[in-house]
């Protein structure tokens, strides 16, 4: 049986975000996860994803970032996402300390959610690991312009699921980037995949697309854990 979510919301300085915490019997691990550039927490593609983690055992606690939660269009700034970020993972200490979960809490994020979370470890947030769906290595068309940095200081575990269509991400320089960084990075390709994981011929709804994902993610925390 698929775990109910329950609402939330957290203090992120002056402001407030939006979440929503669902928790199996006896997780092994909590993930929390924020959402892309262009959409919000309750979008079906992050619907799909929580679900499946928590049908394998991992609690989740999804989050709308600041400029979702006004209604606005434009992401923000990174250091008010890092602030974000922080509250959220406070949050997730907090829950799992409530409920005597002992388990690892992971941070995880779709494109510009998850080079927030890494950005925010980068600066000291603590986390298990990172999980990033689609990491946005560079514009689409603009592969000169790397947003990697930040990520050779790090040594937490790490998984990059990527579609090799993804235009964000050209192979060639994500497999460099994640060869650079070291052994406690993963790099999974899904075949066929874009940006949002759709495979071109494969009809699949965005919630299916997300429920398909979690396995991979569930698994690559288990053996880490």
């Amino acid at each position: 049986m698929t775990a109910s979510e329950s609402a939330l919301t957290i203090n992120v300085g002056d402001s407030r975000v939006s979440a929503l915490y669902a928790r199996p019997e006896r997780p092994f691990a909590t993930v929390v996860l924020a959402h892309g550039a262009g959409a919000g927490m309750q979008h079906p593609f992050m619907g799909g994803f929580t679900r499946g983690l928590n049908d394998d055992g991992v609690a989740t606690l999804r989050f709308n970032f600041p400029y979702r939660e006004a209604g606005r269009k434009f992401p923000d700034r990174p250091p008010a996402a890092i602030a974000t970020w922080r509250a959220v993972m406070d949050e997730a200490v907090r829950q799992a300390e409530e409920h005597a979960d002992n388990g690892p809490i992971w941070a995880a994020g779709k494109s510009f959610g998850g080079r927030m979370a890494s950005m925010a470890v980068a600066e000291g947030m603590d986390a298990a690991g990172l999980v990033y769906l689609g990491y946005p290595l560079h514009p689409p068309g603009k592969p000169e312009k790397l947003r990697d940095e930040h990520l050779y200081g790090l040594t937490l575990p790490m998984l990059f699921l990527q579609g090799s269509r993804d235009t964000f991400a050209t192979r060639e320089l994500l497999e460099g980037v994640v060869s650079r960084i070291g052994p406690s990075a993963v790099l999974q390709w899904i075949e066929g995949g874009d940006h949002s994981f759709s495979v071109a011929g494969r009809k699949r709804d965005a919630a299916e697309i997300g429920a398909d994902l979690a396995p991979l993610v569930a698994e690559f925390i288990r053996t880490r854990s």
